[in-house]
């Protein structure tokens, strides 16, 4: 049985849209689409499930053959208990080397037949003395509307130097060329049609419009003879496709709230938890009515902030090793382990494991009696 991981502090976002629409069920799409775009979500939904061969461009190092084995549980779109193996050096006066000379950021896990054949290997070999870092697989509703929120916004809840004296410094992560990151743990993707097609390629092995040339194998050329489809190996009018399906995905509904779960919500800002999981954003303009304008209890301000020494691992582009997104979570009354890397059983487990910027609302979490902790509990069970 497959589970899905997701982190702590939490996500829920949630499409409050306008009309009478009936509440989507898991794996819908946003309410509002065009009847073209629903017919580009219904098509993309088949590339994203699409299991590939080495004969139509699998590997020859991949971590899974379709996006829909790490991204399934519960449906379509959800997470996976998939992990990856990360790395990444840090070196001398900040800057962050991907090793992409030697196979980084992402070590594949898995080889096709004529590559094992080939070099005798069973996965890409790691570099040895270079830092490794694990990631569990994400879900991906309501990633279309994260997109959708302008960098203005994102940036209005920034405090690198921690002005305000609050103890957090949110701040965004940024692409080479200056835009702000959203996606990934440590927000190093910038654009949701850069995460999807990227998948392809570092995930499945399948090379892309954009990217037409296989990976290296730790560094190392591909031998001859191993890799027998044409580059690229999936064509744009695919990659949108998959990109309209993960695009167009509704986030979960929120159970309704008891009482306990009432109590549980104020207990969640009384303790500084919205400090950094901002309960609502908003979209900006947008050609794709679906997504425009919306109000999203996204629980995230998408920056990036210190979690202490404890769940530090790697850099990875602007972020330090200690530095984590305000990680998107929906759906959490489906997930059974948290954290980025999975390590924690549960929710409680994963709110002590929180140092850094998050040390104060620990604290304040572990001082809570049985009764408050409970409806806090409820409270985060209900998204």
């Amino acid at each position: 049985m497959r589970v899905r991981t997701m982190s702590f502090p939490l996500v829920l976002v949630l499409l409050l849209g306008t009309g009478c629409a009936r509440s989507p069920h898991l794996g819908d799409p946003l309410a509002h689409l065009t009847r073209a775009q629903r017919a580009q979500f219904d098509d993309g939904r088949a590339v994203f499930e699409r299991e590939f061969t080495p004969e139509t461009g699998l590997g020859p190092l991949f971590n899974a053959n379709a996006c829909g084995e790490c991204h399934e549980d519960p449906v379509a779109g959800g997470g996976g208990d998939e992990e990856e193996v990360h790395i990444a050096l840090l070196r001398p006066g900040g800057s962050c080397d991907l090793v992409e000379d030697r196979g980084g950021p992402v070590v594949q896990q898995q080889v096709t037949p004529a590559l094992k054949a080939a070099l005798g290997i069973e996965q890409e070999p790691a570099p040895e003395g270079v830092p490794q870092a694990r990631r569990t697989s994400p879900d991906l509703f309501g990633f279309g509307l994260l997109d959708a929120v302008s960098e203005k916004t994102i940036l209005s809840y920034a405090d690198a130097d921690d002005r305000d004296g609050d103890g957090i410094s949110g701040r965004p992560n940024r692409t080479a060329d200056g835009r702000i990151g959203r996606f990934g743990r440590k927000a190093t993707v910038a654009a949701l049609e850069e995460f999807n097609g990227l998948a392809f390629l570092i995930e499945q092995g399948i090379t892309i419009p954009r990217h037409p040339t296989e990976e290296t194998i730790g560094g190392q050329p591909i031998p001859p003879g191993v890799d027998p489809a044409l580059d690229p190996e999936i064509d744009q009018a695919a990659l949108e496709k998959a990109d309209a399906f993960v695009r167009f995905l509704a986030p979960p509904e929120p159970l309704r709230l008891d009482r306990y779960g009432r109590r549980g919500k104020k207990v969640f800002e009384r303790i500084g938890c919205a400090r950094c999981h901002v309960p609502v954003l908003k979209t900006g303009d947008h050609p794709i009515r679906a997504l425009a304008h919306r109000k999203v209890a996204a629980y995230t301000d998408l920056l990036l902030h210190d979690m202490g020494e404890d769940l530090a691992d790697i850099c990875m582009g602007r972020a330090a090793p200690g530095e984590f997104r305000t990680e998107p979570l929906m759906g959490l009354r489906l997930v059974t382990r948290f954290l980025h890397d999975g390590r924690a059983p549960s929710i409680d487990e994963a709110i002590r494991l929180h140092g850094g910027e998050a040390s104060h609302s620990r604290e304040l979490y572990q001082s809570l009696d049985d009764k408050e902790r409970a409806d806090l509990g409820a409270f985060l069970k209900s998204l």
